[in-house]
């Protein structure tokens, strides 16, 4: 994970700028310090000057300084780092219950970071090898490309000029040489707020190809808050009476939030106590219990817990993450609340 530190002074401000860039999450942060916050930072990068290629790598920063393993609180969805709230143990239960029971439509939306998309990864860890899944992930298009994006999430052949019959027979044979040795197929649509009307009527009809009573093919519809609103559309009836399991994950409560920081830290490998209870509270007043603005501003906190040189995170530091205006996440919530 690449790095860089810029430190500058003048006669009447002290910043310190931290400057991250993650390849795999894709992200740039600049950050300002007040010159309290710059002694510990500037102690802690005189130490890594001596030694860049630490700095380099996933060894710096804070993970060794509280004795961690690899960063608790990543963006990307990681189904090792799963904390299975009451919420999140619903919304699992329902999308196996879906599954098993061969339900032609299943739906599970929830808030932006509210975990849907771990869920799913973690369903398809554990899926049985006897279910060819096809993941979709922010499908477009019209009549036609969505069945190419189909057919591509199945790892069949796709001619490009090969017209909407031709592609949809393509689907039915191979959906009815899975049903002969006894497989299942199911199309798992992530973001699936993202398709139109249209698509999801499209897709609605692959569920009317079966055999006798036997469904060849499962849906499940993993999205946000949107997606429920699409399908419960009066116009979308039909849609909507082929949804046999549904579920809402809602954001997270006080007491999940700690406990969800603790999960993580003991899963990188730290105590669980690194954030004091106080500064949970803290935390949960500011993400207001969304796993992903969690783990920006837990990232964060622990970045100027190591800074300070401070043994553990508390309403001191989060209160510097806040005053330092770092925790961008935020902004998307105070937006909320003027809607």
């Amino acid at each position: 994970m690449p790095a860089i530190l810029i430190l500058w002074q003048s006669r009447t401000q002290v910043l310190f700028v931290y400057v991250m860039c993650s390849l795999c999450e894709g992200f740039l942060v600049v950050q300002s310090m007040s010159s309290d916050n710059l002694q510990g930072a500037g102690a802690r990068f005189d130490k890594a000057e001596g030694n860049r290629g630490a700095m380099a790598s996933s060894d710096g920063f804070y993970l060794d300084y509280f004795g961690l393993n690899q960063r608790p609180f990543t963006l990307l969805p990681d189904p090792g780092f799963m904390y299975w709230s009451p919420l999140h143990k619903r919304g699992y239960s329902v999308l196996q219950f879906g599954i098993m029971s061969c339900a032609p439509i299943t739906v599970l939306t929830g808030e932006i970071g509210a975990g849907k998309t771990t869920l799913v990864q973690h369903l398809l860890s554990e899926m049985e090898d006897s279910i060819t899944v096809g993941l979709i992930s922010n499908a477009q298009g019209g009549r036609g490309e969505l069945l190419q994006w189909v057919l591509h999430a199945l790892g069949l052949p796709i001619d490009n000029d090969a017209p909407y019959v031709q592609l949809f027979r393509e689907l039915q044979d191979f959906l009815v040489a899975e049903y002969a040795e006894g497989r299942r197929v199911v199309l798992i649509f992530d973001e699936a707020q993202n398709l139109t009307v249209e698509g999801l009527e499209e897709i609605r009809m692959l569920t009317n190809i079966n055999a006798n009573t036997d469904e060849l093919i499962q849906l499940v519809l993993v999205g946000q808050p949107e997606l429920r609103d699409m399908v419960l559309d009066p116009k979308m009836r039909q849609l909507t009476q082929r949804v046999a399991a549904s579920f809402h994950l809602e954001r997270m409560d006080e007491e999940s939030v700690e406990a969800y920081i603790g999960h993580r830290m003991k899963t990188a490998g730290g105590s669980g106590g690194e954030f004091s209870k106080e500064a949970c509270e803290l935390i949960f007043q500011q993400t207001r219990g969304v796993p992903r603005l969690v783990n920006q501003f837990c990232d964060f906190a622990l970045l100027y817990a190591w800074t300070n040189e401070a043994e553990r995170v508390d309403e001191g530091v989060v209160n510097q993450v806040v005053d330092d205006g770092v925790f961008f996440g935020g902004n998307s919530l105070e937006k909320e609340l003027i809607v």
